[in-house]
């Protein structure tokens, strides 16, 4: 039996080495005539979307691991942006590495890799207003440049960790030289009344370490602002039964503000929904044997408006992690675990960066998979009934063991907010840290907007679940849970492409349910 599984992978591996080594052969032969100054990289990816690339780019961090993924760069080709490895070498040497790159990305059906010249194609660029040690310094003046630019800078204003250990406060306008240039020169008029400058800088792929769901976390606890203005107080959730036709997330008594409320609900946001994933199947854009699930609780009203397929229990990919978080949380709260800087340093990786490592190091702490389940299960379990953590994360990625349901992530997500977990002030800020994300990256969605999420892919499945909190035209928060899940039967042929066209599906839904949301509360 071994060897019939064991030999069709084989012969599959030969082929597609085969395959790669004639796609390669006119670089590698072309070698010797090439002059010696000419150089080599390796190119993954070529698309019209700079969006769609952005999502590429984090897979393939997570697959090449940190030595690659910290030269991996956005290049432009026309109307054409890729993703290189900016290894600089020679075509042989390229070469040579194009299908070392192919064999670990075919595993997890990332697509292949080839050798590319380095030409004929132009790195991007951000605008620049700071470099400095002092990381709160630079906390003070993204302040003061959010004031100011506003909606010039948008959602795009972040704190990068460079290459010599210190930061920079960037605008990732991600274009060529010159058009980063003019927008430098434009902002330095405005900024130079308050003495501060601006230029450009490569787009070099730093670690991001500050965006604006950190400030906006940072001055919601400033203020000690109340998980929203209509809820009340938090309840022991086991103290009080739901109705069992109800999604369980909000127990306690619910008040509702009618004065605070410009219109209600028209209840057609559901069927909406389900309209536009029947016409994405009719076209095949979402395949017959491809799942979905989509919960969205008004957290204001505490109802729930959009309940579909949120039972079943999902393959939860990273979207897991929050959760362990909570186990080692959990364990910290009751004295068995120390929250070091060590300890913090694993979860902003798990949680910000969706490292693998991070995470069976956290789970490791807190004693296995079986050990992580069990605390859930045993202190956990009204919020999470249809979770099960089973393995750690193996390698590349490909966790299809571990599940949980819609409905759990929403029970999480409402406790999270409304304060009722263990260490819930170091999770929110977790998952406020800046990344890329299907419910708020990509979207419509105004900046402002407060975001505490978790993504999670693998090649059957794709998602995101978090909270969004956008301001009304009062200045109230008015937040709201959203979890979108698409899972696939069978694996993707071509995993990159369907997790960029499926995380491009949650964002339209994303920017749907914020148009329903908009027009209840008068949102900006």
């Amino acid at each position: 039996m071994m060897r019939k599984n064991i030999q069709p992978n084989l012969r599959q591996m030969a082929a597609s080495l085969f395959l790669l080594a004639l796609l390669l052969l006119p670089v590698v032969s072309s070698a010797k005539s090439v002059p010696p100054a000419s150089r080599y990289d390796v190119l993954y990816i070529w698309d019209k979307d700079l969006s769609n690339l952005q999502d590429y780019k984090e897979e393939l961090e997570g697959q090449l691991g940190d030595e690659v993924g910290r030269h991996l760069r956005l290049i432009q080709r026309g109307d054409q942006y890729g993703i290189i490895y900016d290894c600089n070498t020679t075509a042989l040497a390229a070469a040579k590495m194009a299908v070392r790159h192919s064999v670990l990305l075919s595993k997890v059906e990332l697509g292949d890799a080839r050798a590319i010249k380095d030409e004929d194609y132009h790195e991007l660029y951000n605008v620049s207003y700071g470099h400095g040690a002092n990381l709160e310094a630079l906390h003070e003046q993204y302040k003061l440049i959010n004031s100011y630019l506003g909606a010039e800078v948008g959602k795009e204003l972040f704190i990068e960790k460079s290459g010599d250990g210190k930061y920079t406060l960037i605008y990732r306008r991600q274009t060529d030289k010159v058009s980063a240039m003019a927008v430098a020169r434009k902002h330095a008029k405005i900024l130079s009344k308050i003495h501060l400058s601006a230029s450009i800088t490569r787009e070099d792929n730093n670690e991001v370490v500050f965006g604006e769901s950190s400030l906006l976390d940072h001055e919601e606890k400033a203020s000690e602002a109340a998980p929203g203005p209509c809820l009340p107080e938090p309840q022991v959730a086991e103290k009080k039964k739901p109705a069992a036709d109800a999604v369980p997330v909000l127990t306690g008594v619910k008040k509702q503000c009618f004065t605070e409320i410009g219109g209600k609900t028209n209840g057609t946001l559901k069927k909406q929904l389900e309209e536009y994933i029947a016409e994405l199947r009719r076209t095949g854009q979402v395949a017959q044997d491809e799942k979905t699930g989509w919960l969205v609780i008004d957290l204001t009203k505490g109802e729930t408006i959009v309940d579909i397929n949120v039972d079943r229990p999902y393959q939860a990919a990273s979207m897991i992690k929050p959760l362990i978080a909570l186990a080692y949380f959990h364990q910290f709260k009751e004295g068995k675990l120390k929250y070091t800087s060590k300890a913090r340093r694993k979860m902003e990786a798990m949680i910000q960066h969706s490292n693998n490592a991070a995470t069976n190091w956290v789970l490791k702490q807190v004693g296995g998979p079986r050990a992580a389940q069990k605390i859930l299960s045993s202190h956990y379990g009204h919020l999470l009934k249809e979770t099960s953590i089973v393995e750690y994360i193996p390698g590349g990625g490909r966790t299809y063991r571990n599940k949980a349901s819609a409905k759990d992530y929403g029970r999480f997500l409402v406790a999270l907010w409304r304060k009722e977990l263990p260490q819930g002030k170091e999770l929110r800020r977790l998952m406020a840290l800046p990344g890329r994300d299907r419910l708020y990256s990509g979207t419509p969605i105004p900046q402002g907007t407060l975001v505490y999420n978790k993504t999670g892919s693998t090649a059957k499945l794709c998602g995101d679940m978090g909270i969004l909190a956008p301001k009304g035209q009062n200045g109230r928060r008015y937040p709201y849970v959203v979890v979108g899940i698409i899972e696939k039967q069978r694996a993707t042929g071509n995993y990159g492409h369907w997790a960029m066209a499926r995380g491009n599906v949650i964002r339209h839904v994303s920017s749907m349910i914020y148009q329903e949301m908009k027009a209840n509360y008068n949102l900006l």
